[in-house]
């Protein structure tokens, strides 16, 4: 198997256990504070890894338009 193939085989297993959480959270399965902030803990870090997959897949540049840039500090001061 290559990097090709294991790569959305990740992201369907992270968003698999995502949604089993949510789902568990929203049906009621949470019993007490803690196993709900510890649920809460870990659906936030599939969304986090997540993402950070997608942005490895897809890295965006930042654009950078000389019209809009201030420099400050340069060119001559009037005293």
């Amino acid at each position: 198997m290559n990097d090709i193939e294991l790569i959305p085989k990740i992201q369907k297993f992270i968003k698999t256990n995502h949604t089993n959480i949510a789902d568990a959270m929203v049906a009621g399965g949470v019993d007490n504070m803690e196993k709900y902030k510890y649920m809460l803990g870990q659906a936030h870090a599939y969304q986090i890894v997540l993402q950070e997959i997608s942005n490895l897949l897809n890295p965006k540049e930042q654009k950078i338009e000389d019209d809009n840039i201030i420099e400050l500090g340069k060119g001559s001061s009037k005293t």
